[in-house]
């Protein structure tokens, strides 16, 4: 299994619009985040998670060919708008494209994308065959089991994804015991880092490196990172060895 780090930023990406602050102004290509989202490619599937506003960006950068399925995390914008763009895949594989996501997930893709749902069909509109989920274990193509784990993105629920030894989980506060088991043994983690600061909803660089130390991952990996964290090469050095600024275009081979 190959994760590709599709974009390691958060809801406003980074640099920051009209922002001149020292993350924002670095000309070091690591500074610069796509909103957040992989690529997972296993066996002969592609599987994306979250099709962010840069979801057309990154899969023309990465050069991906097919797309077998897309996996919601939640509805926030910076995780679901760039969904029309899987009409790519869809005239190119003719066939719709497997969406996965909570009922609440799918009310909210219904809203915002509403002519994909409509009754009068318009030509050239994503073609989408919709799986809900629940929190319980559900298989992609009969073959890639994936584990969904409840974390709380304040008082939101947000779905994080297992699959065999590596976790994603991104828009994290707080993760409940319940749901912890289902990380431990986990080999590789990513977790989000947003800031240094508190933050109601994000997990703070402490607390992620709190929470990675508390899984004991071999490695771990922070994600959905905002311009306020620092630098690249300034926060790595501040970092445990079993702990990796994730960045835009990273592969971690499993």
């Amino acid at each position: 299994m190959t994760i590709t780090f599709l974009g390691t930023g958060t809801s406003q990406g980074v640099p920051v619009i009209a922002c001149n602050c020292p993350v924002c102004s670095s000309l070091d290509e690591k500074d610069k985040r796509l909103r957040s989202s992989i690529l997972i490619e296993y066996d002969s599937l592609n599987i994306v998670i979250d099709t962010g506003p840069d979801f057309r960006c990154q899969m023309l950068r990465e050069n991906v060919q097919h797309l077998d399925a897309v996996l919601f995390t939640h509805e926030h914008k910076d995780h679901i708008a760039g969904l029309d763009d899987i009409r790519a895949f869809n005239y190119k594989q003719q066939s719709s494209l497997p969406i996965y996501a909570t009922n609440r997930v799918i009310q909210a893709l219904k809203r915002e994308f509403h002519y994909v749902f409509s009754d009068q069909s318009y030509p050239g509109i994503p073609l989408i065959h919709l799986h809900e989920i629940s929190n319980a274990p559900f298989k992609i193509a009969s073959k890639l089991e994936i584990i969904p784990i409840e974390v709380m993105h304040f008082k939101l629920p947000v779905s994080a994804y297992r699959i065999g030894d590596f976790t994603y989980i991104t828009d994290a506060k707080t993760v409940s015991d319940v749901e912890f088991e289902k990380i431990k043994g986990t080999k590789v983690l990513v977790i989000n880092a947003l800031q240094r600061e508190k933050h109601i909803s994000h997990m703070t660089l402490n607390e992620a490196i709190d929470f990675s130390e508390r899984v004991g991952a071999e490695q771990t990996y922070f994600t959905h990172i905002g311009h306020r964290l620092g630098t690249y090469t300034d926060v790595s050095k501040e970092l445990p060895s079993k702990i990796k600024l994730a960045y835009d275009g990273l592969k971690v081979h499993l």
